[in-house]
This record gives structure tokens, sequence and C-alpha cells, in this order.
């Protein structure tokens, strides 16, 4: 009799079984980092720390909807795909609503807590990308997952960014650019994991 490891459904299941470990990792971070990072984000009075909070639930969420989805085929991997892409979008547009209402309520927010909280969120993200390194390649929903996760590492960065502007100059512009920035990333990621998600569900044998 054959060794199960020589059997392609062994490999298969093994396979399955370790991006859902993976996933449960990267989702326990990403929500204990929804709540402190919203929590900082309010004391502070910062549009892009709130935003990057938002960014860790939505990612939370994710992660979840991704695990659902594991081994259920193609189609089912579209439409987590697809429904990540929603999500991003919709906390896009949320960030543009805060920034804008910001610009007509101008606030001077806490440039220190946003640093050191921005270089957590940071740390948080970077460890999530390495675990989710060696699954991009795996199936739509896992590159969907890391695509959503290199997204984060960059709006970390830009909170940082922020922060140093807001330090600098002791004005609140620098976090509302950096805000319409992060939304215009999250857009732009909606609309490219959206349309593979479209294609996938209109040919789900051929999905990337």
């Amino acid at each position: 009799m054959a060794d199960c490891c020589s059997d392609k459904a062994c490999e298969i299941e093994a396979l399955r079984g370790r991006q859902s470990s993976v996933l449960k990792a990267v989702l326990a971070i990403n929500a204990f980092m929804f709540i402190f990072e919203s929590a900082a984000g309010y004391i502070a009075g910062s549009t892009a720390l709130l935003a990057d909070s938002l960014d860790m639930l939505g990612d939370a969420l994710v992660y979840a909807f991704s695990l659902y989805a594991i081994g259920r085929g193609a189609r089912w991997q579209a439409a987590s795909a697809l429904f990540k892409g929603t999500v991003m979008a919709a906390f896009g547009f949320f960030v543009l609503g805060e920034a804008l209402y910001r610009a007509l309520y101008p606030s001077l927010p806490d440039a220190l807590t946003m640093g050191w909280v921005g270089a957590l969120a940071l740390s948080a993200n970077t460890l999530c990308l390495t675990l989710l390194w060696r699954h991009r390649t795996d199936d739509i929903n896992m590159h969907s997952v890391w695509l959503c996760s290199r997204n984060d590492i960059i709006a970390n960065v830009s909170v940082l960014i922020a922060a140093t502007g807001v330090w600098t100059a002791g004005s609140g512009w620098p976090d509302l650019v950096i805000g319409v920035v992060i939304a215009a990333i999250f857009l732009r990621g909606a609309l490219f994991v959206t349309v593979r998600a479209v294609k996938g569900l209109k040919n789900p044998d051929k999905a990337p």
C-alpha cells in the first residue's frame, strides 16, 4: 500500500491544514490589534490610527471568511475574495469620510501616541506577512489574504510618516493626507481583488 504522503489527496489535506493554522494565527493578531489600536486612535484623535484599526477589523473578518472558504472549491474561494474586495472598498470610503470630517472640524492628534502605536501595528503586520508568505501562491483565496496583509504594511508605514509630520509641523494636516492615501490604497486593492473574484465566479475552473 502506497504511503499516504505520496498520495495527492493527502498532500492537499496537509496544505489545507497549514493554511487553516496560519489564518487562525493572523486572525487572532488582527482582532487584538483592532481593539488596542482603535482605543489608542480615539484617545490620540488620529484619523490615520482609526483607519488603520478598522483595517485590522476588516482583516480579522476577512481571515475568518477565508477559513470558511478553505477546501470549498474555486467558486467559494472566488466568493471569499469578492467579500474581501467589498470590505476593503467600504473601509476606503469610510476613511475618505473621516478625513473630510477632520478637514471641516480640525484638531491636532497626539503624534507620540501615533508613533509608538503605529510601530507596534507595523510589527504585528510584519509578523502576519511573514506567516502568510509561503501560502501567497496557493490559490486565489490565500493570494487575496496575502495582498491584504501587504497593504497593511504600507498603511502602517504611512501612519508613522503622518506621526512625524504632525510632530514636526504642529498640524493635523499630515494625518488627514495620510488618511486619504490609505483610502486610495484600500480602493485600489479592492478593485484588483474584486476583478479577480468576478473572473473566478464566471469561470470557477479557471480561477487564478
